[in-house]
């Protein structure tokens, strides 16, 4: 490397002794040092130019950590100046990833002197916002009796100590020193630990070899390039069935330390899920594909609520086999979702045509006949599986100050609820991208769990309403709205609808049977398909009184799709094919 010097022309200088100590800034003290980024120039400014002070070679250090360097590779007895633009200039061309290797490295040398938490989380209120927060991440984790699980980014052992205590057995990786011997001081007690220090992106693990990987605040530290080759790889080393959880800061930064300079990418929620969903790898055999499916995603309360900052997120994936042909042609169902029936666009379309806040029959008017059932009390907590848009959830927490975690798996309807939250400033309700199918809750978490319009969807039902009564308490309820069917043979054009729309139904009593054989006492399996009919023709009759409005906030072709869509409703419903069933029942 070369070190290139300004006043006003371009020359390098030889290596030296040090500076005199009057080596300052013009204003008596020396600049502060911010490392630079790879390949940039270090410029250098006389403050007076010295008479005796020529042109000469010389080669530096490729690591600039400190100002000591520079005092170390200039030859002048005078004082000098520190631009505060600098970059330093290869002979040898780094690439992106080098570049970006680089810079992490000098961001955690600064940041990692003391290996302490507020270090690791760079924020002063570390302690604070870790007692909070752990058990609110460790929470969502699936159960890991019996994995073996790869910690990557561990620093030094927040959750390490929490997965040894669960796991079978651990390898905590990170590529600072001072937080791997931390970690070790601290774990290395435990008989089911490996500490590794390396780079996360040079990790060489055997396929199918590992059970669980965990990181936290790792992969905005990737370049985007680094980051797909390392979600293949990760998705690589799982056995199929297995799941990665990744915690990261999106949009901006999260923690209140200084920072000289700040290399982290902060990216979009939707960048990294689409990144996820969309890489895919050939098994060991080949021929078989895997992929990621999204198990949930979420914001961190703890930050929500301490710092005012929505955007800590979580997700949680599991890898699973591929095939085109199981979602329409997408790769997740999820997808097929979020591009065919509950695209932004249809959603607002639905509440248009259902009222403000809902997506599911009967807007307000069923919501409010339906809860009323439950008989709500201040505190009792509501799981809501297939939330929407979040309508029903405001509306229980304003009226019955219940606490509510609204589930959906669409991200799109999900979106649209966490914006309505800002307004509605609810607290008590909170929203995650989730599979119910996959989703997993401590036994007894809820007192309601309340669906609209939803389970329609689900092949296994039977495995769903099992999980239900796990997380419900002794006494919990059960209350479901949802799509049934008539008794087969059904028409053709039935029989389409639901192909296209990738729907499972059931008879009302067939459903009802299913929640009484999940273990459900009290159950009530109620056909309401007369209710459905006159609550579609209410909606039509409403759609007629706002054409023009509808008209003018989507379009002409819109309100005829909708208005079309409810006709042919109702005429599969007065045909007997479609029906329309509400479902009670109680855990004992």
């Amino acid at each position: 490397m070369s070190l290139i010097i300004y006043r006003p022309l371009l020359f390098t200088c030889s290596p030296s002794p040090p500076l005199s100590s009057n080596w300052a800034h013009p204003n008596g003290r020396f600049p502060t040092w911010r490392p630079p980024p790879p390949r940039t120039t270090i410029a250098l400014l006389f403050k007076e130019r010295p008479h005796n002070v020529e042109p000469a070679l010389c080669q530096t250090k490729d690591t600039y950590s400190d100002l000591r360097i520079i005092k170390t590779i200039v030859n002048c007895q005078t004082e000098w100046a520190l631009l505060t633009n600098f970059t330093l200039n290869s002979n040898q061309p780094k690439t992106t990833m080098e570049k970006v290797r680089s810079n992490m490295t000098a961001f955690w040398k600064e940041h990692s002197q003391a290996a302490t938490v507020e270090e690791m989380m760079l924020d002063s209120r570390a302690r604070e916002l870790t007692q909070h927060e752990l058990p609110e991440i460790l929470s969502m984790l699936p159960c890991l009796t019996g994995y073996k699980v790869l910690e990557l980014g561990a620093g030094i052992g927040r959750y390490t100590s929490h997965l040894l205590t669960k796991a079978a057995h651990v390898t905590a990786v990170d590529f600072m020193e001072s937080f791997v011997e931390r970690n070790r001081q601290e774990n290395g007690h435990h008989g089911n630990a490996t500490f590794i220090r390396a780079d996360v992106t040079k990790l060489d693990i055997p396929p199918n070899n590992i059970d669980f990987i965990f990181s936290n605040w790792l992969l905005m530290y990737l370049s985007d390039e680094e980051l797909k080759s390392f979600i293949e790889k990760m998705l690589g080393w799982l056995r199929p069935g297995g799941f990665v959880f990744f915690r990261e800061s999106c949009n901006h930064r999260s923690g209140d330390s200084k920072r000289d300079f700040n290399p982290t990418c902060y990216r979009t929620e939707a960048q990294y899920s689409h990144l996820v969903s969309s890489v895919q790898v050939e098994g060991p055999e080949g021929g078989q594909k895997f992929g990621f499916d999204i198990v949930l995603k979420k914001k961190v309360q703890t930050y929500v609520e301490m710092k005012n900052n929505p955007n800590q997120i979580c997700w949680l994936l599991e890898k699973v086999p591929r095939s085109s042909n199981n979602q329409n042609g997408f790769s997740t169902f999820q997808q097929f979702l979020d591009n065919q029936q509950y695209t932004s666009r249809g959603i607002l379309r639905y509440e248009k045509m259902f009222g403000a806040g809902y997506v599911s029959t009967g807007g307000p008017s069923t919501t409010k006949e339906f809860v009323d059932l439950l008989n709500l009390k201040p505190g009792q907590k509501v799981l809501d599986v297939g939330c929407g848009i979040g309508g029903g959830d405001f509306y229980m927490a304003k009226t019955f100050g219940v606490e509510v975690l609204g589930l959906d798996l669409s991200d799109n309807m999900v979106d649209i609820a966490m914006e309505r939250a800002i307004t509605e400033k609810l607290p008590s309700v909170q929203f995650e991208v989730a599979d119910a199918t996959k989703r997993t809750f401590p036994e007894g978490s809820f007192d309601v769990i309340y669906s609209r319009d939803t389970i329609l969807h689900i092949d296994d039902k039977l495995a769903l309403f099992k999980r239900f009564h796990s997380w419900l308490k002794p006494g919990g309820q059960l209350l479901i709205s949802d799509y049934c069917c008539g008794e087969k043979p059904w028409t053709p054009a039935f029989e389409s609808y639901v192909k296209q729309r990738g729907y499972v139904l059931y008879t009302p009593s067939q459903y009802g049977k299913f929640i009484q054989e999940a273990g459900f006492c009290n159950v009530r399996a109620e056909d309401r398909t007369a209710q459905f009919i006159q609550v579609i023709k209410t909606e039509l009759q409403r759609a007629e009184a706002i054409k023009d409005e509808f008209i003018e906030e989507f379009s002409e072709e819109d309100y005829f799709t909708i208005v079309n869509g409810w006709r042919e409703k109702l005429e599969r419903s007065n045909s007997g094919d479609q029906r329309w069933g509400l479902f009670y029942a109680m855990r004992n």
